[in-house]
């Protein structure tokens, strides 16, 4: 739960996730087309309380990429914790994808044409980063993953492949291609 959601009351909380709820189904059906008060009503609320929570689509998609980075973490948590580096790098690439596929919105969200909110899920976005950092880092010193390999090579990698889930599962042959140009070859 991110700092702004604990502060907040109960009814105030629920409030805030009917919202993010109808967001993130108006946005993955319609895209951004979605008009701030089409959300309101569909998350059963006045257009007021929607306000009060957030103050532009842009917080709004902040607010949906920030709740899915706290359930990501949690899987980031769990593939950090498998012995094999390689094991472990693999994971979370592919449990980070899982995740996101059925996800439009979050999808639309990071690969949209405007720059996220970030300042808005700072906490949520370091500590998956932090995660990322140690995994990749891990996977480079056991002699796995290319030298070269950097954290943001984890995010063209992630953004490439969710650019191309369509409904099929060419994203995950592309996937496929694309680490075994990274992997270190075994001798």
């Amino acid at each position: 739960m991110s700092a702004p959601e604990r502060s907040l009351r109960a009814d105030a909380r629920r409030n805030r996730e009917s919202v993010i709820d109808a967001a993130s189904e108006l946005f993955a059906r319609r895209g951004d087309n979605v008009q701030m008060e089409e959300i309101a009503t569909r998350a059963g609320l006045g257009v007021g309380t929607l306000y009060r929570h957030f103050a532009d689509k842009r917080a709004l998609r902040a607010a949906i990429i920030g709740r899915r980075f706290e359930a990501m973490t949690s899987l980031a948590r769990a593939a950090e914790e498998l012995a094999d580096p390689w094991a472990a790098f693999e994971s979370l690439l592919l449990g980070y994808l899982e995740s996101a596929e059925p996800d439009v919105a979050f999808r639309l969200a990071i690969l949209g044409p405007e720059e996220a909110a970030w300042g808005d899920i700072v906490a949520e976005k370091t500590a998956f980063a932090a995660i990322v950092e140690r995994v990749v880092q891990r996977a480079v010193d056991a002699g796995l993953l290319r030298a070269d390999f950097r954290p943001d090579d984890f995010v063209l990698i992630t953004r490439g492949a969710m650019a191309n889930m369509s409904g099929s599962a060419d994203w995950r042959r592309h996937l496929t291609l694309q680490l075994e140009g990274i992997r270190v070859a075994e001798l």
